[in-house]
């Protein structure tokens, strides 16, 4: 706080003279008090089990993506293999300003879509102007992004995988995009896992070079060593994977309206728009 910023504060007095909404019953309060208790235990409970499952799918990735724990049907060795081998790398958006954002017929994963979630999320776009005469790298579906700096070499070099065909997308300029060989027997979604279980995090920022900025080189990016089991191995750790993902969402997407509901309750409640008694 600086010299000369008031101190906004509430006197004894003041607060001794608001008026609020009071049931006369001791009853009542109870129930009100009690209604509102149980919404919040509810919500307790859901954010344990988030927890839990979170805990659940982490040890389920270590366990899976190394390969220690094989599922049913699979038990071929795994091999290893580069990047370099798999496909190649692609920029993001060049020489834009800001007026060509914001609008136009074009659209651009921004950079927090990138580093959220394993998925791109496709409602998570942002307009660009892109003339069809530039020349700009359009993205496709089954590309992995990566997030190619940051303040820490923790956080350089998240990786999400674009799930849907849109049309006249591209990539925001601060990430790096990967695109598989056609030839490649791979699960992109399996990758992009991989890039953010334990092993790959730590690939990533033993990549990361910088001193107050820290960057990935394409070319390390693509000397880069990783697990591969076949792909039939790669799309089932992956489903299992999404699967465990998709508890999660529905878990707290039920914690969320809870907390909606219980916001509504007050609101009812606690002004006697609503009586229990």
């Amino acid at each position: 706080m600086g010299q000369g910023d008031a101190v906004v504060h509430i006197s004894a007095s003041a607060l001794s003279r608001v008026r609020i909404p009071l049931p006369s019953s001791g009853e009542e309060q109870r129930a009100i008090a009690t209604a509102l208790s149980d919404v919040d235990a509810l919500i307790g409970a859901l954010d344990r089990l988030i927890a839990k499952k979170r805990d659940l799918k982490q040890a389920a990735m270590q366990q899976l993506l190394t390969g220690k724990i094989r599922l049913p049907g699979f038990s071929e060795e795994w091999g290893m293999t580069t990047m370099a081998s798999l496909g190649q790398t692609y920029g993001g958006l060049v020489g834009k300003t800001k007026v060509d954002f914001g609008h136009g017929s074009a659209s651009y994963i921004p950079f927090m879509n990138v580093m959220t979630d394993v998925v791109i999320d496709p409602n998570w776009l942002e307009l660009v102007d892109v003339a069809p005469t530039e020349s700009q790298n359009r993205v496709q579906k089954g590309d992995l992004f990566f997030n190619g700096s940051s303040e820490t070499p923790e956080e350089v070099g998240f990786c999400a995988v674009l799930m849907d065909d849109i049309h006249n997308l591209y990539l925001n300029s601060f990430c790096f995009g990967f695109r598989f060989n056609a030839t490649a027997q791979v699960n992109g979604l399996f990758f992009a896992y991989w890039f953010r279980s334990t092993d790959g995090r730590k690939a990533m920022s033993v990549l990361a070079q910088g001193a107050t900025r820290y960057n990935i080189a394409k070319k390390a990016f693509l000397r880069l060593e990783i697990p591969q089991p076949s792909e039939e191995e790669q799309t089932a750790i992956a489903a299992a994977l999404a699967d465990m993902d998709a508890e999660i969402a529905a878990l707290e997407a039920r914690r969320d309206k809870t907390g909606a509901i219980k916001q509504g309750m007050m609101q009812e409640l606690l002004t006697g728009r609503i009586r229990l008694i």
